[in-house]
């Protein structure tokens, strides 16, 4: 019986709560007297004795009351699943009509027309609050038992989840768990640092201490899944938490980083996974001009290069967010090409955005190599791109010193053709993606960047144009980073293989280094180096080790690490900035800038570059070499060094 009476209460409509509340309203008036006078015979008494005035109290405040709230939408309103927000709305128009009752109610006492006490209009509106907010709010009350016993029929096939972090992120996952028992986590108790909620209970779950109590409570709580719910956290706070589960070898899940989810706007529910290797390198949050970069791209035609590339790709997404004009992706892969589009036209369509809006981003395909002048013009005077982006380059080290000619035809005469056509077409902005390995270069690859790094700031210096290069260090997850290759060999059984104990390099996340790139272009007025601040360096053998870890292996024991030995013109460490380059910090945090980029370029630049060109069209690897040695100060093959 109550079972059935409960799903009946769920199926109520907004026109079965108007009908209560017209009748509620009927007798209310009449509650509020008998509570005023206290009468002892009860509601026929008081009724009785003020039966005409009570009438026309009690229509009053009904046409008061159902004027206030049909204006302020209260019968709009879902109740299955009201919250905190819908309980503040029934207060406020339950306010506004008590003011109104009063001043009415005042009115008609003044004329002598009502001899009411003059407290009923604020205990009518008293025991409205309490009737009708109890009337929507059972419905709420229902609707949580029913999934609270759906819940414990189901509890013993969930595993059990031991949360840290009992902040917003925290609860809101918990309410996503209660909410969702399909996903098979039941949270069970919080983990969280601050001292001020130890003991207490949040959404019934208890606080059972810090971090540092991960291991006992695991095991006493049986928990069988942790969930890491700090999206702000650091990467280093995130790394302890991690090795104090892997002690108890339970399953460690976490929510993305902060930046991650304002760039990607994942739901909740869908965000939590496995920890990943990006997950230990995280820093404080980027803060991003977002509204200065929207509002430099929106209604703009942009053209990336690479667009099919892992630099590339993620430029395309945050620029589509931007809504720019048009989106041109120019790339040489056409699969690459094919799947970014793809994936650009599922997220307009999974966000409801319709075709003939006119600021949904039309999206232009363009499969070419910018070694083909010819077609990269047919897609200048197709397109006319106002903002240009330059992320297509070859960049692996060792397969590109041997190759010398082809690292010199895509990075630098790629480079060439693209800068030319832009200056060419008065391009409002173009920003090219360089490379720290293209600091004191010991390859050809990062020879041929700061080649390409000069033909961009030339550029800029005899056109006035707002052209900038961004140098950044190794990228985590991109095709060319360590982290696949580790992970094949890791499901491989090993052995991990690291070329040297002491090899270091710096690293960002792909969407953070894309963040950046962006905020460049809105803050340089162009001819400069901007340089991001990539942070410490970290070894590739703590990289190796980490990522054996998170895959629920032992180092040295499951998985060995074997060292290789440096690959041709490979370093030990990269550097930042070349010695005469003076770099000053910029108004982000996060940005350093080269002022003097433009002096450090030859007066023969162009006419090198032609000679450079030449020799790469015959394949001239040696002589490649003896020019790149003339171009670019610094410059010099090193010996690959043995690990000791």
């Amino acid at each position: 019986m109550i079972d059935r009476l409960g799903n009946y209460c769920l199926h109520l409509r907004n026109r079965h709560f108007l009908l209560v509340d017209i009748i509620a309203f009927t007798f209310i008036p009449l509650f509020a007297l008998s509570l005023r006078l206290d009468s002892a015979l009860g509601f026929i008494l008081t009724f009785e004795r003020y039966q005409a005035d009570l009438l026309l109290a009690t229509l009053l405040f009904m046409v008061i009351k159902l004027t206030v709230f049909l204006s302020g939408g209260f019968y709009k309103h879902y109740w299955r699943y009201a919250s905190i927000d819908e309980l503040s709305n029934v207060a406020v128009l339950t306010g506004s009509s008590v003011i109104l009752q009063t001043l009415a109610f005042a009115v008609l006492k003044s004329l002598s027309i009502l001899s009411l006490p003059r407290s009923l209009p604020f205990l009518d509106g008293l025991l409205t609050l309490l009737i009708i907010g109890g009337i929507r709010f059972s419905v709420r009350a229902i609707e949580r038992r029913k999934r609270q016993l759906e819940t414990s029929e189901r509890r013993d096939l969930r595993k059990r989840a031991l949360v840290v972090g009992a902040g917003n992120a925290g609860v809101a996952l918990v309410q996503e768990l209660e909410r969702s028992p399909h996903i098979g986590l039941l949270p069970i108790a919080f983990v969280d640092d601050n001292p001020a909620k130890l003991n207490l209970r949040i959404r019934g779950l208890p606080v059972v201490g810090n971090r540092n109590v991960i291991p006992d409570t695991i095991k006493s709580w049986h928990i069988q899944t942790v969930i890491i719910a700090m999206p702000s956290l650091s990467g280093q706070s995130l790394r302890d938490i991690v090795a104090l589960c892997q002690m108890t070898g339970v399953e460690t899940l976490t929510l993305p980083a902060l930046q991650d989810v304002l760039v990607g706007q994942q739901d909740l529910q869908n965000s939590i996974r496995e920890v990943q290797i990006e997950d230990l390198l995280r820093r404080e949050p980027i803060q991003t001009d977002i509204q200065g970069v929207r509002q430099l791209l929106k209604g703009r035609r942009v053209l990336v290069t690479g667009a099919g590339g892992s630099i590339g790709s993620e430029l395309c997404r945050q620029i589509f967010r931007c809504a720019p004009a048009e989106l041109i992706l120019l790339g040489h892969g056409e699969n690459s090409v094919f799947q970014i589009q793809q994936e650009l036209l599922q997220y307009q369509n999974h966000n409801g955005v319709a075709s003939s809006d006119v600021s949904v981003p039309i999206l232009r395909p363009f499969i070419a190599d910018l070694r083909h002048p010819s077609r990269l013009r047919f897609a200048f005077e197709e397109y006319q791109p106002e903002v240009v982006f330059h992320a297509a380059a070859h960049k692996h080290v060792p397969l590109m010193e041997n190759n010398a000619p082809e690292a010199v035809t895509n990075n630098v005469l790629g480079t060439k053709a693209l800068t030319d056509l832009a200056v060419e077409f008065g391009v409002q902005h173009f920003v090219m993606i360089s490379t720290d390995k293209a600091v004191n270069p010991t390859n050809v690859m990062g020879a041929s960047k700061r080649i390409a790094e000069m033909i961009v700031l030339k550029a800029a210096q005899t056109s006035g144009l707002p052209f900038v290069v961004v140098r950044f260090g190794n990228v985590l997850g991109s095709r060319g980073s360590v982290i696949p290759t580790f992970k094949r060999q890791i499901a491989a059984g090993g052995p991990v293989t690291v070329t040297h104990p002491e090899i270091c390099r710096y690293f960002m996340t792909i969407p953070e280094a894309v963040q950046l790139v962006l905020q460049a272009v809105v803050m340089s007025p162009g001819g400069e180096i901007l340089m991001l601040n990539m942070g410490e360096p970290v070894k590739i053998v703590d990289l190796a080790k980490d990522l054996i870890c998170l895959s629920g292996y032992q180092v040295g024991k499951d998985i060995e690490i074997a060292y290789t030995g440096l690959r041709p013109g490979e370093k030990l460490f990269e550097e930042l900035f070349l010695p005469d380059e003076e770099y000053q910090k910029t108004g982000h945090e996060k940005l350093l800038v080269v002022k003097n980029a433009s002096q450090n370029i030859p007066s023969q630049l162009l006419q090198h570059v032609a000679d450079l060109l030449q020799s790469a069209s015959i394949n001239d690897s040696m002589e490649i070499r003896s020019l790149l040695q003339k171009l670019v100060p610094g410059y010099q093959t090193k010996t690959p060094v043995s690990p000791r």
